[in-house]
C-alpha cells in the first residue's frame, strides 16, 4: 500500500516536528515534515531546499532583504559607511530600529586609532549620576 503523502509542515509546527525528529537525518526529517515529491515509478525524492526555506521562515529569519511586516521598503543596512561632504558620518535608521533605539538614547564616542566606538549610555546610569549630582 502506497504511504499517503502529507501536506508540507510551515511555522511552529514544523519547528515542533524537526525538534521531536533530532536523531534522524536531514533528508528523513524533511520527508517526515511533507517535503518530497514521489516520480513516476514511485520514487520519493527530498525537496531539501524548500524544507530548509520553510525552517529558515518559520525562525523568521529574513535572508533577502524584503521589507519588513509593516510593508515599508527603504534601504537595508549594509554596515559600511563613508564620510560625508561636511564631514559628518551618519549611522542611519536601518541600524537604530535593529538596535531598537529611541529618540533622545544616549551613547559614549571613544576614539582609537582608526575606530570610532559608540556604547550606549544606560538609561537608569544617566538619571542616577543626574540624581546625584542634584543633591
Amino acid at each position: 500500500m502506497a504511504k499517503k503523502k502529507i501536506e508540507p509542515l510551515v511555522g511552529e509546527e514544523l519547528l515542533k516536528k524537526v525538534k521531536e525528529l533530532e536523531n534522524l537525518s536531514k533528508d528523513e526529517k524533511a520527508k517526515q515534515c511533507g517535503y518530497y515529491t514521489v516520480t513516476k515509478n514511485g520514487i520519493e525524492r527530498v525537496n531539501m531546499m524548500k524544507f530548509l526555506n520553510a525552517l529558515i521562515d518559520a525562525e523568521g529569519i529574513q535572508l533577502d532583504g524584503t521589507t519588513a511586516a509593516n510593508g515599508r521598503g527603504g534601504r537595508s543596512a549594509s554596515y559600511r559607511i563613508s564620510v560625508q561632504q561636511n564631514g559628518n558620518l551618519l549611522i542611519g535608521a536601518a541600524y537604530t530600529k535593529q538596535m531598537n533605539l529611541k529618540q533622545g538614547d544616549e551613547f559614549v564616542i571613544s576614539l582609537g586609532k582608526k575606530h570610532i566606538r559608540l556604547r550606549q549610555v544606560d538609561a537608569d546610569a544617566t538619571e542616577e549620576a543626574q540624581v546625584e549630582a542634584a543633591d
